[in-house]
């Protein structure tokens, strides 16, 4: 069992963690047709505007409330009165979803009152739904603002299901934070393939899957739709993937009746068989041969790898279910995680396969990774790397210095078996082979330089 630490420094030096709006913000971006809206400064959306255009590359719908000094102390109502009959009328968006910021909730605004006052005046903007997250950024990380959102829009948006209505063969998927729209596009893949109908909620593969749209939107251009969210309660089970959305399929069972499991991660050989053997019962159907072929091409990449994985030490700063998969998956090919560093608190940190696990920054995970041979965290680490003179790969958000970050797979067998090729491939290209004078064998030896100088 894992010791949990957390950084007491007076400060943060280097931050591994973003801000629970940003990741509030990211999950309304997977649901079609939203215009997400931060309730705070205009510095606080663009900031997150910047790190999600350099990360997706892609345009990004997001607003702000804009509150200056004056309106902060004297209340919001105004400004996010303001901001949604702008973004009603301009953006003709079909939802809008407000993050709080540490600005607004230090102040207590109640955007729930807010949004009651703006339907009783303004009833023309009936037809849009609204729903608002409190996540304030002085507390928890991007994985908490992302399970807070995906809660409240279930809380909001789902109705049960009327009485009479046979389940259908609709699976809903509540993915977490740390899997990109490639994993989610991988996921339907295996799904469908049960024959099951899967839908995501948020769906960031239909929005920030880096398609190019037939015309412009200010919305969200893609991603689940407002009337599927509101059909989810006639689903024939939930899956969780991810601690973190534990909360999100609790409420979701609780509201409409549909069972759920939660797979912590599908990073793996062992929790991939979990989830084909799952989908299988739900199903009906056996695991089609397309699962077992990539299965034993797993397995064997596995059996390739071991080689250059075993002993080596591996320093990585995550999110925690991001850390848990990544942890997890290279401690059974054979690595030891000598340094993990997080963001917030979650169950599965006591369980990682480490001593202990800091809550900090990076600059702590540079402290403790002195003696690592691979870094793995988002790309405000490749300075650390640099320092340490150690591989580095770059695994979560932001990656903005290499293309394609969007499309990573790490998730089922394919994804597994590409995540151990690509690490595989930085200890084989960071091995160095002896020579005549490193090859200890052939190294003169301290007595035998002596004697070639004369005994000098």
């Amino acid at each position: 069992m894992a010791k949990v630490l957390t950084s007491r420094k007076a400060c943060t030096v280097n931050p591994l963690k973003m801000s629970q709006p940003m990741g509030g913000a990211l999950a309304f971006m997977g649901v079609n047709g939203c215009m997400p809206l931060l309730h705070g400064s205009q510095g606080c959306t663009s900031f997150g505007l910047v790190l999600f255009v350099r990360h997706f590359r892609e345009a990004i719908p997001l607003q702000t409330t804009a509150m200056s000094e004056v309106a902060t102390v004297l209340g919001g109502l105004e400004n996010v009165e303001r901001a949604v009959i702008n973004i009603a009328n301009r953006a003709k968006p079909e939802i809008i979803g407000i993050c709080s910021t540490g600005v607004t909730e230090t102040k207590g605004d109640d955007v729930d009152g807010f949004i009651r006052l703006i339907r009783a005046r303004h009833p023309e903007l009936d037809h849009v739904a609204m729903v608002s997250v409190s996540t304030p950024d002085f507390t928890g990380a991007f994985q908490d603002g992302w399970s807070k959102t995906v809660d409240r829009m279930v809380e909001a948006f789902v109705e049960p299901p009327a009485e009479g209505v046979l389940r259908t063969r609709k699976i809903n998927v509540l993915p977490g934070c740390h899997l990109t729209p490639g994993d989610l596009e991988e996921l339907r893949d295996v799904i469908e393939a049960f024959g099951l109908e899967p839908h995501f909620l948020p769906d960031l593969s239909g929005s920030l899957d880096g398609h190019i749209p037939d015309e412009f939107t200010p919305t969200t251009l893609g991603g689940i739709g407002l009337v599927e969210i509101r059909a989810m309660g006639s689903a024939l089970a939930t899956v969780a993937i991810g601690e973190q959305m534990r909360g999100a399929a609790i409420t979701l069972e609780h509201k409409t009746g549909v069972p759920y499991v939660v797979f912590d991660r599908l990073t793996g050989l062992a929790p991939n068989d979990d989830l084909m053997a799952h989908l299988s019962r739900m199903s009906g159907m056996p695991v089609p041969s397309k699962y077992r072929r990539q299965r034993s091409q797993l397995v064997d990449a596995m059996l390739d790898g071991h080689f250059f994985f075993g002993g080596k030490k591996i320093a990585i700063g995550a999110e925690p279910d991001l850390l848990w998969s990544m942890a997890s998956c290279l401690t059974e090919m054979g690595s030891h995680v000598t340094a993990a560093v997080t963001t917030t608190a979650s169950p599965v940190l006591e369980r990682l396969p480490v001593d202990e696990v800091l809550i900090g920054d990076l600059e702590d995970l540079e402290d403790r990774a002195a003696t690592a041979d691979l870094l793995v965290t988002h790309s405000h680490g490749r300075q650390a790397a640099e320092r340490l003179k150690i591989p580095f790969y770059r695994l979560g958000l932001p990656t903005f210095d290499r293309l394609g970050a969007a499309h990573l797979v790490t998730v089922g067998y394919r994804g597994t078996r590409d995540l151990i090729f690509s690490i595989g491939n930085l200890f084989m290209g960071d091995a160095h082979e002896p020579d005549p004078d490193t090859w200890r064998y052939c190294a003169p030896q301290p007595e035998q330089l002596v004697q070639l100088n004369g005994g000098v």
